[in-house]
């Protein structure tokens, strides 16, 4: 173990022991605090850095497992951690640009106007473009300085820590904490280049763009660079403010199923969904309080899954909301992420058992994040395998499921979700699917079957049709039949010898004197006919 990796331990339990963190885990601290324990967790996470505010960020979002102390407390995480120097922002910006403040904006407020784990914002107006333009309103998101090395560094400890669970913790194999923690590490790494970050806003911008749901600023590309980035001020009101909107007035029931709508069609629809959906980076447009829409900020995260992980998700819920247990089962056989050998029977009865008590609830109630939560916890006693690439999807849907019952705690998540399942199951399964499928990858072939034809019959000229295989095939065929062909004459004849010899044998006692010699060569027809037999088998493959 690194001096490095060391010492952030020994920083992590410091911190731990001066924030008098022990009383989570059952332990009276040695020196008490006075502060409330939520203050104390927040300042704690905020002092061990970026990775730890961001679990921080996740835990907020669910007030509905967390104490509201402790949840109200982690959720000033979300946009309020200390500002780094408004110089320094402007520096940034001038060397990654390669221009003056002055020659790139009208205006530039050196005050940031929120401060995260990973970069803050500060306002500014671009130059006008015509007399009458008085500049584009925008914000300039800066990348905190020194913030890479302080990642890696955090992340390379979480890669001893698991490590450590692996090779000394049974349970924790199976759950790849090594494999989570990479998938992580690829997650936060992808944050730090803000270049991709515009290029994921640029893309659901385009997913969405003219949707009454939701709506995406727009990204200034020539103003963008890997630490900056340049987009459009969007005007809105937090969607924390939830006492401000509901003195205006604002439908919270609409607010709530419009949510859970955009995230499904997000994950099925667009297979692109903002995968960093707390509050701090949502917004609302009250402009219309019977029709109020979201919008969005702070693209770091997106998730996309395969089309396997799709269609297993898609039917999971299906047959949950169904109660069709074996289905589900029969889900996890089939994606091979349990065992072969598991009996179906067994698991189905597992899965019943945690899925039943769910039902109890009225069905505004039913948590999809927990079902799917509980149901990768009864797997693992089935040997079951995490796949790290379901992790982002599950603490979004925590998110929105938390975000969404916050603001209508009666919110009939199924009603949304059931049509928008419904509708991808048929598009992918139905004859448009086969049809454009077909459209897509017929001029391919038509393309490339010409060629193909040629290689094939260059191939067999030389022997080597499909590598040789077909080829060799073909002549270990001719060899076996000409084998057996020649096997077969062979007990033919050996069966003549021996009739021939018995036929001699009966002559001689009968009327010996009609065949001379008839005793000794009844002997040797006999002797040939038995050898010629006896080959037969030795000689077939």
């Amino acid at each position: 173990m690194s001096i490095k990796r060391l010492q952030r331990m020994w920083t992590i339990q410091r911190v731990a022991r001066r924030y008098a963190l022990y009383e989570f885990i059952g332990k009276p601290p040695s020196k008490p605090d006075p502060r409330p324990r939520g203050e104390r967790l927040r300042l704690a996470l905020q002092e061990l850095g970026p990775i730890f505010v961001k679990l921080g960020q996740a835990l907020s979002t669910r007030p509905d497992v967390l104490p509201p102390d402790i949840a109200i407390e982690l959720s000033l995480l979300q946009d309020r951690v200390p500002p780094f120097s408004g110089d320094e922002a402007r520096r940034i910006v001038e060397q990654a640009l390669g221009k003056p403040i002055d020659e790139l904006f009208n205006e530039f407020d050196s005050t940031p106007l929120a401060s995260a784990s990973i970069a803050q914002v500060h306002t500014a107006r671009l130059k006008p473009t015509g007399p009458k333009d008085p500049g584009f309103e925008v914000i300039v998101k800066v990348l905190r300085p020194g913030i890479e090395k302080t990642i890696h560094d955090d992340v390379q400890l979480m890669y001893l820590l698991a490590d450590l669970a692996e090779r000394f913790n049974a349970s924790a194999r199976r759950v790849r904490p090594r494999a989570i923690v990479a998938e992580y590490e690829k997650i936060v790494f992808d944050e730090l280049d803000l270049m991709r970050e515009a290029g994921n806003a640029a893309q659901l911008r385009r997913n969405w763009l003219g949707s009454e749901l939701i709506y995406h600023p727009a990204v200034f590309f020539d103003y963008t660079r890997a630490n900056v980035l340049v987009m459009e001020r969007i005007r809105g009101i937090s969607i924390r403010e939830l006492d401000r909107l509901r003195a205006m007035g604002v439908d919270f029931k609409v607010l709530g199923e419009r949510g859970v709508e955009i995230f499904f069609k997000q994950t099925f629809r667009d297979n692109f969904f903002h995968a960093d959906m707390h509050p701090g980076n949502i917004f609302v447009d009250a402009s219309n309080v019977k029709n109020p829409s979201y919008i969005a900020v702070d693209f770091g995260i997106v998730g996309q899954l395969s089309v396997q992980d799709q269609r297993y998700l898609a039917e999971n819920l299906l047959a949950f909301f169904n109660r069709d247990y074996r289905r589900v089962a029969e889900l996890h056989l089939e994606s091979e992420w349990v065992p072969s050998e598991t009996r179906l029977e067994d698991f189905e009865a597992a899965i019943r058992t945690v899925c039943e008590p769910i039902f109890q609830k009225p069905l505004s109630e039913i948590s999809f994040g927990v079902f799917l939560l509980r149901l990768f916890q009864v797997a693992r006693r089935f040997n079951y395998q995490v796949q790290p690439q379901l992790v982002l999807l599950q603490k979004t849907l925590l998110n929105i499921e938390g975000l969404g019952r916050q603001l209508y705690p009666e919110l009939d998540l199924w009603k949304t979700a059931k049509p928008i399942l419904e509708d991808w199951m048929r598009s992918r399964m139905g004859p448009s699917r086969f049809i454009s499928q077909a459209r897509r990858d017929i001029p391919a072939l038509a393309e490339s079957l010409p060629l193909l034809v040629q290689q094939l019959t260059r191939s067999f000229e030389r022997g080597e049709g499909f590598d040789g295989r077909l080829r060799h095939s073909i002549d270990k065929l001719r060899d076996d039949l000409r084998q057996q062909r020649s096997s077969q004459r062979r007990t033919l004849i050996g069966a003549a010898l021996i009739v021939s010899a018995a036929v001699l044998w009966a002559f001689d006692g009968v009327r010996p004197e009609l065949v001379a010699g008839a005793p000794i060569a009844s002997w040797v027809l006999g002797a040939i006919g038995i050898a010629l037999w006896w080959k037969k088998p030795r000689d077939k493959r």
